[in-house]
């Protein structure tokens, strides 16, 4: 019980880092564009993550969940994986390198399974659609900024430059209010999907049907038509305390990222915050319901440089972004040797 509790604490410290760490994805566009202040934009980033809780279900959380197999795998695997996450997070957040935390979490959870079970331990299938969006998702969200773009354009042809401006202000609140909704759908779901995961092994080292446990431990699972199981429901203080943890960790915000994020990329402004911010959160919607796992970061990274590419190629600064590329292609395999090193340590020490 105690290794539990114990995942359980740094499961909501990684959720608060992730806030934090992904703040500038909430926020670096309205902050570049001086819509808002610093404050007033983590202040709005963070509200609307919380606003998520009533809007959500649980597609993604099971998707994490289910990266590996919950029969086959311990606690210590488990807390491997997390403290692996955590440690990748604060260096790329020390760097200043906007990583996915998304991929973090389930890198160090696969490498720890791997390193106890072997690779048979994980699913495939779950985690092959998150790596195909390591490039989808900013691809998406470029095509999809772009495209965004391009129609607002026309439809403002003849418009006053200046009144649009102010309009435009206006709507990029809305549209960072939309990204903060996926953002706080999305990351918030992977760690219910860790806890999930921690509650199922629990269960099934102690022999215990989800009916003998208590109801704060109980994860109900449905199974289809095709004997596939799925999550149905967990706990709501899992539920609540992640949307909280997320929320309070953008609030502390992550200005060496967002510094990256909303200057280092393309120069932006309030039309082009709208059309960055609106991609992003077309995108996080539609793969939160396709129960895909994606990284915010790509995601808006994609979508800045889609905007930049309307003005002209040479307005994205191509240097930072082949830099972003390769920390996000390193993330998951560096967090997977991270999280199995961890576990051979604890198997060293005899915790396995």
């Amino acid at each position: 019980m105690e290794v539990l509790i114990l995942i359980i604490i740094l499961a909501f410290v990684f959720d608060f880092i992730n806030g934090f760490h992904d703040s500038a994805n909430s926020i670096a566009t309205i902050v570049s564009t001086r819509v808002l202040s610093p404050f007033q934009a983590v202040v709005w980033a963070a509200f609307f993550n919380f606003v998520a809780y009533w809007l959500s279900e649980f597609k993604v959380a099971d998707t994490v969940a289910k990266t590996v197999d919950s029969n086959a795998i311990t606690l210590y695997v488990i807390l491997a994986g997390i403290i692996a996450a955590i440690t990748w997070n604060l260096l790329t957040w020390y760097w200043g390198i906007p990583s996915s935390s998304s991929h973090t979490l389930i890198g160090g959870f696969a490498g720890a399974a791997i390193a106890h079970y072997g690779f048979n331990v994980v699913n495939y299938d779950k985690v092959s659609k998150t790596i195909i969006f390591i490039f989808a998702a900013p691809f998406i969200g470029s095509f999809t900024s772009y495209a965004i773009s391009i129609i607002l354009l026309w439809l403002c042809r003849n418009s006053n430059p200046y009144k649009l401006e102010g309009w435009f202000k206006r709507l990029q609140l809305l549209s960072s209010a939309a990204f903060s909704v996926g953002h706080g759908g999305n990351d918030a779901q992977k760690v219910m999907g860790i806890i999930s995961a921690a509650l199922l092994v629990y269960a099934n080292q102690n022999g215990l049907a989800v009916n003998d446990l208590p109801e704060w431990m109980q994860v109900i699972e449905r199974v289809d038509a095709n004997g596939k199981k799925s999550i149905a429901s967990i706990p709501h203080w899992v539920v609540i305390g992640c949307y909280t943890a997320i929320a309070l960790g953008t609030m502390m915000g992550g200005w060496r990222i967002v510094k990256t994020m909303g200057t280092k990329i393309t120069k932006m402004t309030p039309f082009e915050g709208v059309a960055a911010e609106g991609a992003g959160a077309i995108t996080l919607f539609m793969t939160e319901k396709l129960g895909i796992p994606v990284s915010t970061t790509h995601t808006i990274t994609g979508a800045i440089i889609g905007v930049g590419l309307t003005k002209r190629i040479s307005a994205v600064k191509w240097g930072v972004t082949i830099s972003l590329l390769w920390a996000w292609i390193l993330t998951i395999p560096i967090s997977a040797l991270m999280g199995a090193a961890i576990y051979e340590i604890f198997h060293l020490l005899g915790l396995e």
